[in-house]
């Protein structure tokens, strides 16, 4: 198998199947990639996009094409030298519906089920109506509403010998310990007689096993003829008796049926942030560990998957514990693999936000992130700090918008009132009982601990920190340290001894210093429910709110950035390549991913508009006044609002087709509230923007403004390119992106790839001048992937671990350029890219500086170079036997380059 160089992620469905990959596989060979990287494939929801709603671990999905399509893809895959890393899900499963195996087991049998302890459910609810009992928010009315207009009725499933309630795509068994009241409602003697069989179930050791015969039975019987429907017509909750027979057969399960809208307050059971249909699992316990991994595990022994992504990594109770021990497994499988598939090493990536100066813990044992950070730190380059206060200044006067901190601010308290309110008042529940086991502490009120549990949570820096019985990391001390000073600012002083009392609770005093009991395990409970609270809050108020609320520069708003931070130099970029390079060298380097919010070439154009700040301030106001009458055509008041209407159009600059994201910004519009007039009439701007004549003269203003800055924006998108692939790490193409990726959120940026045209192009000789007359195409981008990758794979152990040495630029332009060198044993490389360079470009019509615009520009050398030894990306390059490289000759023929020596 060849070396791990570059991978490349596909998004797999019903419509892109395992199989479909297959031919595609000397193409990606041919373009340089040595791993596919594949998202989700056990079996998921019917119809699933994504494959992160797994309801069966234990199986490849038949949608993909199930395990004989997998043996395809990686046969094809082998016979290129090429590896296949899988994306899997830890934190939870598909739940809600009728099709995991597992949830409607625990659903049937409550904790007498052998998957009980498989989610994160919190049985002893302090709620006397949840005591025992499972909330299911699932109901598209309240309880009392679908009961009486029988939207929940009792029915039969004949396959399985089921008695369930059905309400549309759902599907909640009835405890077969209670068959035995409603086949005793039957006048067939021969269910009566069932019936006291159901009913011995509750004196059997294993009620489970032994109901399995039974439902056989009661299909038997049905299948030839018996009268069951008589007993169900008896819990027809639409007749007066009927509703008090299915109210009390309800009342006797495991879960409580309510409506959706209970669940942001009364949830008692751990989600994916807020999404109901998906349930946390507690892969904490080996049994879920062992029996969630098994088909994994199998699969790697196989020699069939190559490494993994672990999704969500915040969300486990304890990270650490879970990473090491998944290294520990599957290195014990390595010595089993085939001989055509021997690895000496299994790289691990978690999906991990690192908030700012956070990076990775390396004592997970785990090869590093999948590279969220690289996508902000080649972002922050391609910013112009000039930029920053007129843009600043731009968005306040028209959005009339708080700063982006405390956007976060409010938008972190929305989410802990509203859609996480029931997940945060768990957290403030465990530790009002950790007071309580105190004398010292016992009189603290739930009241005063959740407003300091509020405000804390509010500013926490980071997704998660990562306290274990040992209380927190040095790593993590200055993060929650930060919140807690943060937080006082909040609060009034009475509430200060609070905080400082959460500071001791929450890793300040080591839970394994408590002697064992019960005290012990609140606090650890505490403490993970804790941590399980602050990364879906981050997510929920700065991915989903704030980035939706806040336009100051759209560029800056992607999963993973800083947005808060506008741009860094030079300095800053090599630092943090030369820390990945100690710490994490196979780390995944990202601009795309199948989560981001704007296209890694969009985000590159946007960022030009950080070049022409006063520009775009001055085209604002313009077009707010040719905007003026179209507004005044709508119903809905001032709709847009301001602040929509300029994101509005920094999405047009940036990026086509255009689509309109109101109900994340949860201003006017929310997707639990949705405000359909502001909404429609939102529409009606937008088609009266696009397609009404009378607006033709601002359509025609945008399309100019975004065709000024496409130019400089496509040489930003090759910079980001060639960065991705020469920096330390291991550069990681989305699907598609070969080209120019103009994508918005998904699903946007999940569509259907032309991989024929692609395909074509590939083995186009075409010489580098073809490339830039018709550089709108996308061809030079992937010309330029296909190029480096081929260098990457001939000097593969250069760029893996050789030293990385940041080159000093001298002369007129220094500040624009971006160079340094890559140094190996008997290998060398150097890398020249411009930076910030739209008034280098001047009027070009192509994204290559003219030579003449780097006036004495040059990079200085630690070495003397070989006209002899020398090569550049496209053949030839102008290397003198000195120590400088003059920027009109080094990038005179192409946008960038990357110097490679040869022997």
């Amino acid at each position: 198998m060849k070396p791990l160089t570059a991978t490349l992620r596909l998004q797999f469905h019903s419509d892109f199947s395992l199989d479909d990959a297959v031919p595609l596989v000397p193409y990606f060979a041919r373009l340089g990639i040595s791993h596919l990287y594949a998202s989700p494939i056990l079996k998921a929801r019917a119809g699933s996009r994504h494959g992160y709603d797994v309801v069966d671990p234990t199986c490849v999905n038949p949608e993909l094409g199930g395990e004989a399509a997998l043996q395809r893809l990686v046969a094809a895959l082998r016979q290129h030298g090429m590896g296949l890393i899988l994306d899997t899900v830890s934190n939870h499963m598909a739940v809600g519906g009728a099709d995991n195996p597992w949830w409607q087991s625990l659903l049937a049998w409550g904790r007498r089920s052998p998957y009980a302890e498989f989610f994160d459910i919190q049985w002893h609810s302090s709620d006397p109506l949840l005591a025992g009992q499972l909330l299911l928010p699932f109901l598209g009315s309240d309880y009392g509403v679908a009961l009486k207009n029988g939207d929940i009725p009792l029915q039969f499933d004949a396959q399985s010998g089921v008695l369930q309630i059905a309400h549309y795509q759902h599907r909640f068994p009835i405890c077969p310990l209670d068959y035995g009241w409603i086949l005793a409602q039957s006048p067939e003697p021969a269910l009566k007689a069932l019936a006291e069989h159901f009913t011995a179930l509750r004196e059997s050791p294993e009620p489970v096993a032994n109901a399995l015969p039974l439902h056989a039975e009661l299909a038997r019987l049905v299948g030839e003829g018996a009268d069951l429907e008589s007993a169900l017509i008896a819990f027809d909750s639409r007749s007066e008796n009927g509703f008090k027979r299915l109210h009390l057969l309800l009342e006797r399960q495991t879960y409580r049926l309510a409506s959706w809208r209970t669940a942001a307050d009364d949830i008692n059971w751990r989600r994916f942030f807020d999404i109901n249909e998906l349930g946390g699992l507690r892969v904490e316990r080996s049994a879920v560990f062992e029996a969630t991994h098994a088909k994994l595990f199998e699969l790697i022994e196989r020699g069939l998957v190559d490494g993994l992504r672990i999704d969500h990594i915040d969300g486990l109770a304890d990270p650490r514990g879970y990473c090491r021990k998944l290294r520990r497994r599957v290195d014990s499988l390595l010595a089993r693999r085939p001989l055509q598939a021997a690895l000496e090493h299994f790289p691990i990536y978690v999906e991990k936000i690192l908030g700012t100066d956070e990076h990775l813990h390396r004592d997970w044992l785990t090869d590093g992130t999948t590279g969220y950070e690289f996508m902000n730190q080649v972002s922050l380059l391609q910013h112009d700090p000039a930029g920053e206060a007129p843009l600043t200044e731009l968005w306040a006067t028209v959005s009339e918008r708080p700063a982006f901190p405390e956007e976060v601010r409010l938008a972190r308290h929305l989410v802990l009132n509203a859609s996480l309110a029931g997940d945060c008042e768990s957290v403030a529940q465990a530790l009002l009982q950790v007071a309580r086991d105190d004398l010292m502490t016992r009189d603290l009120t739930l009241g005063a601990i959740r407003r300091a549990l509020q405000a804390l949570v509010a500013h926490y820096p980071v997704y998660r920190t990562y306290f274990n019985a040992c209380g927190r990391p040095a790593e993590d001390e200055r993060f929650f340290q930060q919140a807690l000073a943060n937080a006082r600012q909040d609060l009034g002083e009475a509430d200060w001894p609070l905080l400082d009392q959460l500071e001791q609770w929450l890793g300040g005093q080591p839970w394994r210093q408590l002697p064992p009991g019960r005290p012990r395990k609140h606090l650890r409970h505490a403490c993970v429910r804790f941590q399980q609270l602050t990364a879906p809050s981050a997510a929920k108020a700065v991915e989903d709110t704030a980035f939706y609320r806040s336009a100051r520069l759209l560029s800056r708003n992607d999963v993973g950035f800083e947005a808060e931070r506008f741009s860094a130099g030079v300095e800053h970029f090599h630092n943090e390549a030369q820390r990945r390079l100690r710490d994490f060298p196979d780390n995944l380097l990202a601009t795309a991913t199948h989560d981001h919010k704007r296209g890694e070439d969009s985000r590159a154009r946007l960022a030009v508009l950080s070049e022409r700040g006063p520009w775009l301030a001055s085209r604002v106001e313009h077009w707010r006044e040719l905007a003026a009458p179209l507004r005044e055509q709508l119903d809905e008041g001032v709709a847009p609002s301001p602040g929509d209407e300029l994101l509005l159009w920094q999405t047009l600059l940036g990026s086509w087709p255009l689509a309109l994201a109101l109900r994340e910004a949860k201003l006017r519009s929310s997707w639990s509230a949705p405000n359909e007039a502001y909404e429609a009439a939102c529409a009606a701007y937008v088609d009266g923007l696009l397609l009404g004549r009378e607006n033709q003269q601002l359509r025609q203003s945008l399309a100019d403004a975004a065709q000024l800055i496409a130019c400089p924006g496509a040489l930003n998108g090759l910079v980001q390119s060639l960065l991705r692939m020469t920096v330390p790490g291991v550069p990681d193409l989305y699907q598609g992106n070969e080209y120019w990726d103009f994508s918005l959120v998904d699903p946007d940026n999940r569509r259907a790839v032309d991989y024929a045209c692609r395909r074509r192009t590939l083995d186009d000789t075409s010489a580098p001048g073809e490339l830039l007359a018709h550089w709108r195409d996308g061809r030079i981008k992937q010309a330029l992937i296909a190029r480096v990758l081929d260098c990457r794979q001939a000097h593969a152990e250069l760029f893996r671990r050789g030293a990385y040495l940041p080159l000093q630029v001298q002369g007129r332009h220094a500040d624009q350029v971006i160079a340094f060198a890559r140094l190996g044993e008997g290998q060398r490389a150097i890398v020249v890219a411009p930076r910030l360079a739209c008034g280098l470009l001047g009027g070009a019509t192509t994204p290559l500086i003219p030579a003449q615009n780097w006036d004495d520009t040059r990079v200085i050398l630690p070495f003397a170079l070989s006209p002899a030894t020398w090569t550049g990306l496209f053949g030839g390059a102008a290397v003198s036997p000195t120590r400088e490289l003059m920027l009109s000759a080094v990038l005179a023929q192409f946008p960038v380059n990357l110097l490679i020596e040869h022997a």
